[in-house]
């Protein structure tokens, strides 16, 4: 794993469909993204979103799942 030298704050963000992201504190986030309340370097946002985003499909289609095979998404 390569270590970023990016010594910027980073916000941890979400969308509407649970897929998260990074983006630089103190800037605005985009619309449709909100603060999911994680901060921190670049490389230690990332390792919170490896940890916490285990499931990469979009919320429509997890929920699409459920339907069709009657599995519970959390």
């Amino acid at each position: 794993m390569t270590v970023s030298t990016d010594e910027r704050t980073y916000l941890v963000v979400r969308n509407h469909e649970d897929q998260y992201s990074i983006w630089p504190a103190g800037q605005d986030v985009p619309a449709g993204w909100a603060a999911e309340g994680f901060d921190g370097p670049k490389d230690a946002c990332l390792a919170h979103i490896a940890e916490v985003w285990t499931d990469l499909r979009p919320l429509s289609l997890r929920r699409a799942a459920v339907v069709e095979g009657g599995v519970h998404v959390g």
